[in-house]
């Protein structure tokens, strides 16, 4: 249809990187088009983090549950939400306390993931690629500690950044049928369409490059989900941390 659209449904998740560096100019554009995300009433309750010092991503990648493409790649970038830089802005003025709550928590947490994907993006069009990094919420206080990060900061997710060093198949998607509603949320139908996309998927899991996934032939999407998502699976301890890091989830 356009580049744009060609780009951003190309889109893969490397894990495997050349050892280039990233220039500090492309870099600085990459996070340039992250700020030009949208934010909720202009608020940026977001800061990012750059790690390339070796061994600090060494640690990194322990602490992620031993994701060596961390410590390969050139840049780990940090996404945090920010509400410190909201609470620094409104003393200018007051010597107030921030009336925190659950909103204002998913402002800052949106807020982070709607630059880093614009980041993304903008990372793809210069021929670089990337993968998200949940896996820092495992540890997360370790992870606050090695980035030094104040109160009201919290790391949502990290993002290898790099020149890509392998050609991983694209992951297929969910049906449109399966994610598109129109008007109302329509349940009827939901079943079979994820069974068909079982169907593809199996298939994907079985013959990507690389091999199939942990040698299981009948792998598929609605079985991985059963996998991640069983009980205590979900990473609990991320309520006590974040009410720890000064944030009042109520």
């Amino acid at each position: 249809m356009n580049e744009v659209i060609d780009l951003l449904k190309k889109h893969r998740s490397i894990r495997k990187y050349k050892p280039e560096p990233i220039p500090e100019s492309h870099l600085e554009q990459i996070l340039l088009a992250a700020q030009a995300a949208s934010t909720s009433s202009n608020i940026q309750a977001y800061s990012v983090v750059a790690v390339t010092d070796p061994e600090r991503k060494r640690k990194f990648a322990e602490l992620a549950g031993n994701q060596q493409h961390i410590a390969q790649s050139p840049v780990f970038l940090v996404w945090c939400a920010d509400l410190k830089k909201i609470s620094i802005a409104a003393n200018l003025h007051e010597d107030v306390e921030l009336h925190q709550n659950v909103e204002l928590f998913l402002l800052g947490t949106i807020d982070a993931t709607l630059a880093a994907q614009n980041a993304t993006i903008a990372a793809e069009s210069l021929g670089y690629g990337m993968v998200y990094i949940g896996g820092i919420r495992n540890n997360p206080q370790d992870v606050t500690d090695l980035l030094e990060l104040p109160p009201l900061v919290y790391p949502v997710f990290g993002m290898c950044l790099g020149i890509p060093d392998q050609e991983p198949d694209i992951r297929p998607r969910l049906p449109l049928a399966a994610v598109y509603h129109k008007e109302v949320y329509k349940e009827e139908g939901l079943e079979s369409e994820i069974k068909a996309y079982d169907d593809i998927t199996r298939v994907y899991y079985a013959t990507r490059k690389g091999g199939g996934k942990g040698g299981e032939q009948e792998t598929k999407w609605s079985r991985e989900m059963l996998r991640r998502f069983k009980a205590n699976r979900l990473r609990g301890h991320l309520h006590d941390f974040l009410v720890n890091q000064g944030f009042r989830l109520k």
